[in-house]
C-alpha cells in the first residue's frame, strides 16, 4: 500500500479522468479509443508537471517526489484497466477462468519510481490465460506503449508464477516487492500467500548469499568504488539499489513490510535506520532531478549534469568549496552514516 500521497487530486483526479473516458466511449463507442489515449496522456503529463513542481519547490523532497510518480501510475493503470474490462471486452458471464489480478512489482511495486522509470506490472492468472485474459492484457499494453511508458511486463498463471520464482533470482526480488494496483484481489492474495510459503521459507540463507554475490559482481561492473566521478546513482556502490539489496535481505528473512520494521526485528538500530532514510532519500532527489532535466531515464551523474542537480538542490557555491563538492560531501556523509548497518560491517 502507497503512503498517503499530499493533495492526491492536483497530480490527478482519478475519478475524473473516468468520467471522461465514459463519456467519450459512450459517444464514440470502439472510435473512441484516439479520444481515450489524448485523454489519458493529459492526465499523465499534467501529473508530471505537478509532480515536477513540487520537487522544485522542495528540492530535497526524493522519497515524495519517488512516491508521487507511483501513485501516478496507479490511478492511470487503474482507469485503463476498468475501461478495458467494463467497455472494451465487457463479459457479463466471465468463467473462474477470467480473472486478472494486476500487480506491480520492483521498484514500482516498493511504490517509488523516477518520472521515467520502467513500469514494472505482472498480470497473473488463475491458470494458463484464457483467450479473453489475453485481449485484455494486450489491450492494456497498446495503451501503456501509447502513452509513451516503458513497460516491464509478464503474464503468468499462479502456477508459473511459483515456478518461475523459485528458478529466477530477478524474478523473485521482482515479486518480493510485490503489491496490488487493480483486478482481481482474491487472485493477489493467493499468489502472495503461495510466494511467501512455496518460495520463499527454507531459502532465506540462498537468498542472502545470492543477493550478495549479486551485489559484489555489480559494484565489479560499475568500478567497485563509492567515489566515482559519474556516479550511477542507482547502481553504482553504495547507491539506492545497495540500499535496496539491505531491505530485501531483511523482508525476505523477517517478512517485513516496510523498512521501518527492520528496527523492530534487530537487523537495525533507530540511529542505523534514519541514517538509512537520509540516504535513501537523498539518492532518490538526485535522481528525480537526473530524470526530470534530461526528460528520459537518466541515473548517470555526469559532469555535464552535477553542476544543475547541485543548484537545483540548493548547493550554492561556497569559499573554498564549489556546489558539486557541497553536494558530493553531503553524498559521502549519507553513504558513510549508512554503511556501518549491520550487513555493511
Amino acid at each position: 500500500m502507497l503512503p498517503r500521497i499530499a493533495h492526491q487530486r492536483a497530480i490527478i483526479d482519478r475519478r475524473a479522468l473516468a468520467d471522461a473516458v465514459a463519456a467519450a466511449f459512450a459517444e464514440q463507442d470502439e472510435k473512441s479509443r484516439p479520444v481515450v489515449v489524448e485523454l489519458l496522456r493529459d492526465a499523465l503529463e499534467s501529473g508530471r508537471a505537478e509532480i515536477a513542481r513540487r520537487l522544485e519547490a522542495r528540492p530535497s523532497g526524493g522519497s515524495e517526489c519517488a512516491q508521487a510518480q507511483a501513485f501516478l501510475v496507479d490511478q492511470l493503470v487503474r482507469v485503463i484497466y476498468d475501461h478495458i474490462v467494463g467497455r472494451v471486452y465487457r463479459a457479463s458471464n466471465r468463467s473462474t477462468g477470467e480473472r486478472i489480478a494486476v500487480l506491480a512489482v520492483g521498484g514500482y511495486g516498493r511504490g517509488e519510481m523516477a518520472p521515467h522509470s520502467d513500469v514494472d506490472i505482472a498480470f497473473v492468472t488463475p491458470t494458463k490465460p484464457t483467450s479473453w485474459c489475453e485481449q485484455v492484457i494486450e489491450a492494456m499494453l497498446y495503451y501503456f506503449w501509447d502513452l509513451g511508458l516503458k513497460v516491464g511486463q509478464s503474464s503468468r498463471s499462479l502456477d508459473e508464477v511459483v515456478r518461475m520464482a523459485k528458478s529466477d533470482l530477478t524474478i523473485r526480488t521482482a515479486l518480493l516487492e510485490g503489491r496490488y494496483v487493480w483486478g482481481d484481489r482474491e487472485l493477489y492474495e493467493e499468489a502472495s500467500a503461495r510466494f511467501w510459503a512455496e518460495v520463499v521459507t527454507g531459502t532465506e540463507k540462498q537468498f542472502v548469499a545470492e543477493k550478495l554475490e549479486e551485489r559484489n559482481a555489480r559494484h565489479k561492473k560499475l568500478g567497485d568504488s563509492r567515489y566515482v566521478v559519474e556516479p550511477n546513482v542507482k547502481e553504482g556502490k553504495g547507491g539506492l539499489r545497495d540500499l535496496h539489496a539491505l531491505y530485501w535481505m531483511g523482508k525476505y528473512i523477517h517478512k517485513v513490510r516496510d523498512a521501518s520494521e527492520l528496527v523492530d526485528v534487530g537487523l537495525l538500530t533507530a540511529e542505523e535506520y534514519r541514517a538509512f532514510r537520509r540516504a535513501e532519500n537523498f539518492f532518490w532527489a538526485v535522481r528525480c532531478h537526473l530524470h526530470t532535466i534530461t526528460n528520459r531515464a537518466e541515473d548517470r551523474l555526469t559532469f555535464d549534469l552535477q553542476r544543475e542537480v547541485a543548484m537545483r538542490m540548493n548547493f550554492a557555491d561556497r569559499p573554498g568549496k564549489s556546489a558539486v563538492e557541497r553536494a558530493r560531501l553531503s553524498d559521502s556523509c549519507s553513504i558513510s552514516s549508512c554503511k556501518q548497518n549491520r550487513w555493511g560491517r
